[in-house]
């Protein structure tokens, strides 16, 4: 694609000027972005896919260091005598007046007894000016599912990132040495990326002053979750500038920002450090979610009151009468729920779907609730036809230790069910 303005342009001349890749960077690469491995043979001959050397490891072990080079390998017992690994990485650099981020395509070819053989190709480029004005300059890419198909022989031009895979390419491995501009390092780059993406990170600290902020303020774990996710730092930001007054370091920047949203939730201040600055931040983030879950139990509850209230009349109808059953062990007590309302707050409390799938307008269903005191243990149904239990469901159904004590005993009482039935005739 042609240059469109007059900042492609530009970058498009100083793409030429870039230093080709060093010795140095390609060992870099080489060492830490593809496996490195030994080659061992059932009787211990054991060759470095490194540097070739071969020597005798009579032991087997998961891992070894070669004798020559020194390179750390984990061991694999195989008889394939060639490997060939490619993987990606970046290098961060300025270029006259702007900077940029290079990416690299390092394939490894590996043959028992010989030395291996890393080779880097450049595919793709990221300039930015010193506003956050950002453009791509890569070798064009193919039709195809795949992440490296590329068009190797194709020149250096303006591209369209359109399925975002240099943006993926660009979170590879980067070179640990950089150079950056000066309005870079004025926003506050200190030469450590902070395990952030560096193409994310250039572009917030020359366009967002609140990256700036943040990055200066050494919220580093904030500022990575913000840029990684879809989190708006503006939603956050009077809550930041609470932190940032009374020195506080936000160190999980996930939880933090699920409190915020739990206290928005809760109707608590989010100016007060009382709240934004906790000292232990799981037990209040953990607080809070019991908290919010309780509101949403007693809405839930509420709503589904409010929605029984018109099955009532035909409940009381078809099964007014059973109600009054008590069944009991001394211990164990389990009545019949005599309202839809009951119903409803034994599956909200309970967890589970007695209510939700409406079992109180099931004609041969009996609902029972097996509690101990005012504890509820499980809940219990009965068929009207077959005068048996069908199951008997605890929290969220799970069997309680009481499972089989309430199913027998309320089985050995169906007499007073089928009581209540023949009364009817």
């Amino acid at each position: 694609m042609k240059p469109r303005n007059k900042f492609e342009k530009a970058v498009l001349a100083q793409s030429d000027k870039l230093h080709p890749l060093s010795k140095t960077q390609l060992s870099w690469a080489f060492r830490e972005c593809v496996s490195h491995f030994a080659h061992r043979l059932p009787k211990g001959r054991t060759t470095c896919m490194d540097c070739g050397h071969e020597w005798v490891k009579k032991k087997a072990t998961e891992h070894c260091v070669c004798p020559k080079c020194h390179a750390k390998l984990k061991v694999k017992n195989t008889l394939v005598r060639k490997v060939k690994q490619k993987s990606y990485f970046t290098v961060l650099a300025k270029c006259g007046e702007y900077q940029t981020l290079r990416m690299f395509l390092l394939v490894v070819e590996m043959e028992k007894g010989c030395k291996a053989h890393p080779y880097a190709l450049e595919i793709g480029q990221y300039w930015w000016n010193d506003k956050g004005k950002q453009t791509l300059v890569a070798i064009q890419r193919i039709l195809g599912r795949y992440l490296d198909s590329f068009s190797f022989i194709s020149p250096m031009a303006i591209r369209e990132d359109k399925k975002d895979v240099f943006r993926h390419l660009a979170t590879f491995d980067t070179y640990p040495k950089y150079t950056a501009i000066d309005t870079l390092k004025r926003n506050g780059f200190d030469g450590n990326l902070h395990d952030v993406a560096p193409a994310r990170l250039i572009t917030a600290l020359l366009t967002d002053p609140k990256a700036e902020t943040l990055m200066k303020a050494g919220q580093y774990d904030l500022l990575r979750h913000c840029l990684h996710s879809s989190t708006r730092l503006d939603d956050y930001w009077p809550s930041v500038k609470i932190c940032l007054r009374n020195g506080y370091t936000i160190t999980d920047g996930s939880m933090w920002c699920d409190t915020i949203d739990l206290l928005k939730r809760m109707g608590k201040d989010i100016r007060c450090p009382k709240y934004v600055c906790p000292a232990d931040l799981k037990a209040e983030h953990d607080k809070l979610v019991e908290q919010r879950n309780r509101k949403e139990e007693r809405e839930r509850l509420a709503l589904r009151r409010k929605e029984a209230a018109q099955y009532e009349k035909g409940y009381l109808s078809q099964k007014g009468k059973f109600f009054g059953i008590l069944i009991t062990d001394g211990t164990l007590n389990v009545r019949v729920l005599e309202s839809v309302a009951e119903i409803a707050e034994e599956g909200t409390l309970m967890h589970h779907c007695v209510y939700a799938n409406a079992y109180y307008r099931k004609e041969n269903s009996l609902i029972l609730s097996a509690t101990i005191g005012n504890k509820r243990i499980e809940t219990v149904e009965v068929d009207l036809k077959k005068l048996c239990v069908v199951q008997s469901r605890g929290v969220c159904n799970q069997n309680t230790e009481y499972h089989d004590r309430i199913v027998n005993l309320v089985n050995s009482n169906m007499n007073l069910i089928r009581q209540r039935i023949r009364t009817l005739f």
